[in-house]
């Protein structure tokens, strides 16, 4: 499933006397190697979970290439093939992702490289378009393809198979030196996405040109001061001690609450007043009010509790049966794939933070509590 739902690019909190004013991290400094394969021309997935900062750190990398001056860089997100199975669509849709993309660029040998050609193979038009576009740019040409892991059947393994073919033979025709592709799961996910039993891959695997898969983590405790304190700097508005190790306590450093918390404090709880300081308290009752109020990051998790695959692993989990629970089954691959879960060897199988806990909770036994106020009412 596609994610509507965008992480804002920065700590979204206005400054006290420009309401544009945001505050924001080194997206790169989260995933230093990315840069260093794109630079080596590697061929590499980034996977990470939904609202983890995917997006806001590829927009990064694409600027600090692209300033580079050495190297031209594209970011094409491929979120809208979600769905599409028809291979010629499919393909014409990653073409015309390509070509918006290239559009959109801020670099303008990349819009003037878009070729006028019409294609009309579904299995050349992909590496066609690249192999056109690196013979009109007089640098090397990063592609970064944003929601791969929307691709499915045929239209993934074609597309996968192009890239391939392109790679091999980039010494006798001039194709992308780095491409990465970037989604919620890693390539061996994509193999089992588009291996049914009845179809075989050939040979010529496509999945066997990448270099690494890395993984985006969450931010270090560290980070989340770094980013809070940028606040007290723009606003005197304080921190006090024992503010951000309770944030902490209710993200473990998951970007999107690490915003959210901050926001429902200074912007809601506090109205912007930006003279009371922000204490361990607020952070509590952030926590609460997110939980209650169900915001639309949380229900997308959420709603995958309706999914036997999530729940055949969290209710096992919430009653304390970890043990029938496989940990490298593809259900609690995909849990942890959602950021829903994670893995670590002090807890094992556990909800990713705790405000993730406390909400999978409420909606699990929200019935029960809507059931049980309704006979008390009407006793």
């Amino acid at each position: 499933m596609s994610d509507p739902y965008s992480l804002p690019k920065r700590f979204n909190i206005a400054g006290p006397c420009n309401p544009d004013e945001h505050y924001m991290l080194d997206a790169v400094s989260r995933l230093p190697e990315a840069l260093n394969l794109a630079l080596e021309k590697s061929y590499f997935v980034i996977r990470a979970p939904r609202q983890s900062g995917k997006t806001t750190l590829l927009d990064t990398l694409t600027d600090d290439i692209n300033a580079g001056g050495k190297y031209y860089a594209l970011y094409c997100s491929l979120e809208t093939l979600q769905g599409i199975e028809e291979l010629k669509e499919g393909t014409t849709a990653v073409v015309d992702a390509l070509r918006r993309a290239a559009q959109r660029s801020a670099i303008e040998a990349i819009r003037q490289s878009w070729p006028r050609d019409i294609y009309v193979s579904a299995t050349t038009m992909v590496g066609e378009t690249l192999e056109l576009m690196c013979r009109a740019l007089d640098k090397p040409l990063i592609v970064f393809f944003d929601e791969a892991d929307c691709l499915s059947g045929q239209v993934l393994i074609t597309f996968l198979r192009q890239l391939r073919d392109g790679y091999v033979n980039k010494r006798k025709a001039p194709f992308p030196s780095s491409i990465s592709l970037i989604g919620m799961r890693d390539l061996r996910d994509f193999k089992a996405q588009v291996r049914p039993e009845e179809e075989t891959l050939g040979s010529s695997s496509p999945f066997n040109i990448v270099t690494k898969a890395l993984t985006l983590t969450n931010f270090t405790v560290e980070q989340v001061a770094e980013l809070y304190q940028q606040h007290t700097e723009a606003t005197g508005q304080v921190f006090e001690k024992g503010a951000v190790e309770r944030a902490w306590y209710w993200c473990e450093g998951q970007p999107w609450l690490v915003n959210a918390l901050a926001r429902q404090i200074v912007e809601d709880d506090l109205a912007r007043d930006y003279s009371k300081p922000v204490t361990a308290a607020h952070f509590e009752a952030a926590a609460r009010t997110l939980i209650e109020r169900n915001d639309v990051h949380l229900d997308y998790l959420l709603h995958w509790l309706k999914d036997p695959r999530v729940r055949d692993v969290v209710e096992p989990m919430l009653i304390g049966a970890k043990a029938r629970v496989p940990l490298s089954g593809d259900e609690t691959r995909f849990c942890l794939d959602l950021g829903l879960l994670r893995l670590d060897r002090e807890n094992g199988l556990r909800p990713a933070n705790r405000l993730y806990s406390e909400a999978i909770i409420h909606r699990l036994t929200y019935d029960i509590q809507f059931a049980i106020q309704d006979f008390l009412k009407n006793r």
